[in-house]
């Protein structure tokens, strides 16, 4: 028998769940649960990773019968088709296949390569978004994915924060909405569910939920009107799922319980009253509800492991996010309900909305090679000519010119003949995101008749050698960096370099290929671009804007110059 979700919104009532069902298909989901063990049940509460798109990882991943696999990029198109293959065969429930689609270098090079959400949101074009949003889901439902672990709907306040960054929309409440629902929309239209992260909102707190439990410091009324207005809006439109942070509220709990002490930072991911009382049953969602990666420090530092198993899922969760150790986990989660620290109830709940959302999804009803076609069908529907001109349209639109105080812009062979490049190449978190290179732009200078050389520090740039610096840096949102800075030491090759300054004898062009505050640690930097990714085909977008051929029409989507007047100049 299927259990009575209580709902306590006033829209509750009047609006359609996203895992509404069909007769047919709510009787396949009690038919399969009930068919299922208790250890069965557990399983179907996990997505496990997969990194290396081996038949050997899935033999590893498979053999704990999860409820799905979660797929990072990689770089070989045949090899990624026959793991996901393999892994829906020998499925014998249904297998959840999801990803953090999320845009910018974190793209499989066999894909269309579409900028990142702040360089989506700086293109100021919603139509434009929507287009990019169906891209992205028709190129991953052709590889076999139904669930993008996005949009992020975070609000990018604290300038210092590592992962909120160029993963956002940017600032503005009313923009990030715009450009949510129109993802949203798109995305399951296509037939890809979406998840809006990470509730109950991050981008305030400049700490890494990663590494520590962050904190949304907001007093409800500004939460209400922010926050709560963006997830209430994407609830009413219908978003499938809601991914649950690490992330504090303590406002809400101690509105609740103003005695109550630590609990009032409790993460999200374990908090009941942050998951069933304010998302569930102030906010109506009805849909379903997974964990942020449980393996992150937000989570990890918060409680035990034996803890924090089933208290993922009793605390309002019905996805279990990753495990370092699946087996382990889920012994843990059965000790959990043995002991009456997971309840019969929610592993019941828990269980039932993952069946539904695969139902709602129909993944119970298509064949393997339904979701997943042959390699060449697939082939022929990845980076398709109206795929690769939209998203160049888009790269090239995103480009934003911050500042440029010196009237340095254009460039020409002329007057900055002699470039030096100063670049951070940087590093990415994710797995599968490729190893960046400035060579596509150094390229494309070279064509116009620039010489170009790198930095040396035994050969430091004069006026009598250089006539233009170009400094290549910042990095896409990144978790685990705790913060970002313009690191000069690394760019000047010692500590003490770091203390030389070129720009009030040499012209110097700042350029970011990811967050969008460098301008912080360089104020007297006169002329600065934002450029959000440093895909390639943003790169020689880029030099045809730096030489004039195309004009800059990005649109910043927060305050690159960090609330601080000194940084106009």
């Amino acid at each position: 028998m299927t259990s009575v979700i209580v709902n306590s919104s006033p829209h509750a009532q009047t609006r359609k769940s996203p895992l509404d069902l069909s007769p047919h298909d709510r009787a396949w989901v009690e038919r399969t649960r009930d068919s299922l063990s208790i250890e069965a049940q557990i399983a179907q509460l996990f997505v496990l990773s997969a990194r290396h798109d081996t038949l050997a990882e899935v033999d590893e991943l498979s053999v704990h019968a999860p409820g799905g696999i979660h797929r990072f990029p990689t770089h070989d198109l045949d090899a990624a088709w026959a793991a996901t293959r393999y892994a829906l065969d020998r499925a014998e429930v249904p297998l959840i296949l999801s990803g953090d689609i999320e845009g910018g270098t974190v793209t499989p090079p066999f894909t269309t390569a579409i900028p990142n959400q702040m360089g989506t949101a700086a293109c100021d074009d919603i139509a434009l978004s929507a287009e990019l949003a169906r891209i992205v889901a028709r190129e991953s439902r052709a590889l076999g994915y139904n669930w993008s672990f996005t949009p992020v709907v975070d609000i990018n306040r604290a300038f210092r924060n590592a992962v909120v960054g160029t993963r956002s929309y940017g600032s503005d409440p009313k923009h990030i909405l715009e450009q949510a629902r129109a993802y949203v929309r798109a995305l399951q239209a296509e037939g890809i569910a979406a998840s809006a992260k990470h509730w109950p909102g991050d981008g305030l707190d400049d700490r890494d939920q990663h590494l520590a439990t962050s904190v949304n410091d907001m007093e409800m009324a500004e939460w209400e009107e922010t926050f709560g207005h963006i997830f209430g809006t994407l609830i009413d439109d219908g978003i499938m799922t809601i991914m649950s942070a690490h992330i504090a509220l303590p406002a809400y709990i101690r509105s609740r319980f103003p005695d109550a002490g630590r609990q009032a930072f409790e993460p999200a991911s374990v908090s009941r009253l942050l998951n069933e009382e304010l998302l569930r049953g102030q906010l109506g969602f009805q849909g379903l509800i997974v964990s942020d990666a449980t393996v992150m420090g937000g989570l990890t530092s918060w409680m035990d492991r034996a803890e924090a198993v089933p208290a993922v899922i009793e605390n309002g969760c019905d996805i279990f996010l990753f495990s370092r150790d699946p087996a382990s986990d889920m012994a843990l989660m059965l000790d959990g309900l043995r002991s009456g620290r997971l309840s019969e109830r929610r592993l019941h709940d828990a269980v039932t909305r993952c069946l539904s959302f695969k139902a709602a999804l129909g993944l119970h009803r298509k064949t393997s090679e339904e979701r997943l076609p042959p390699i060449d069908t697939l082939r022929a529907q990845l980076r398709r000519p109206e795929h690769l001109d939209t998203a160049a349209r888009a790269l090239g639109q995103s480009i934003t010119l911050v500042k440029d105080r010196q009237a340095l812009l254009p460039i020409d062979p002329a007057r900055h003949r002699r470039i030096v490049i100063l670049a951070d190449e940087g590093e990415s978190f994710f797995s599968g995101a490729p190893e960046r290179s400035f060579a596509p732009m150094r390229a494309a200078l070279e064509a116009r008749g620039f010489e170009v050389r790198a930095f040396a520090p035994t050969a430091m740039p004069t006026p009598a050698d250089t006539d233009l610096i170009l400094y290549l840096i910042g990095q896409e949102a990144t978790p685990g960096l705790s913060h970002i800075f313009l690191d000069f030491a690394k760019l000047h090759a010692s500590p003490r370099n770091a203390m030389i300054q070129f720009n009030c004898e040499i012209p110097t062009l700042l350029i970011s290929f990811g967050q969008p505050y460098y301008l912080y640690d360089a104020p007297n930097v006169a002329s600065y671009i934002n450029a959000y990714a440093s895909l390639p085909g943003i790169q020689l977008a880029l030099v045809e804007r730096l030489l004039g051929d195309q004009p800059f029409t990005g649109v910043s989507p927060v305050d690159a110059f960090c609330g601080m007047e000194q940084l106009q100049w």
